[in-house]
């Protein structure tokens, strides 16, 4: 199983950015049966989870994020989607996914004006 994630980038404060993580070597019904979590690492910080995506359909956000970003998901394409908006300075990081035990990359998002 790999995880790519992307679509990080820089926005000026209030901007938008969608990130996208894609789970590649999980068959369908295994994808669908597990949840796929964001989590962030600022400069200087320890990681913090953002979001969670349940199997479900159910999503959960740290207090931080929620009425701002917004977890989805496409099954055909084992991709899930994490919509950021009116972001802010204290959104900068670098951006991870998780499925099961397995991480993306990181994206970077900056945050600044």
């Amino acid at each position: 199983v790999q995880l790519q994630a992307s679509g990080g980038g820089s926005v000026q404060p209030g901007g938008s950015l969608r990130l996208s993580c894609k789970v590649s070597g999980s068959i369908l019904s295994v994808f669908t049966a597990n949840s796929v979590a964001w989590y962030r690492q600022a400069p200087g910080k320890q990681r913090e989870w953002v979001a969670r995506l349940l199997s479900t359909g159910g999503t959960s956000y740290v207090d931080s994020v929620k009425g701002r970003f917004a977890l989805s998901r496409d099954n055909t394409r084992r991709t899930v989607y994490l919509q950021m908006n009116s972001l802010k300075p204290d959104d900068t990081a670098v951006y991870y996914c998780n499925f099961q035990d397995y991480w993306g990359q990181g994206t970077l998002v900056t945050v600044s004006s």
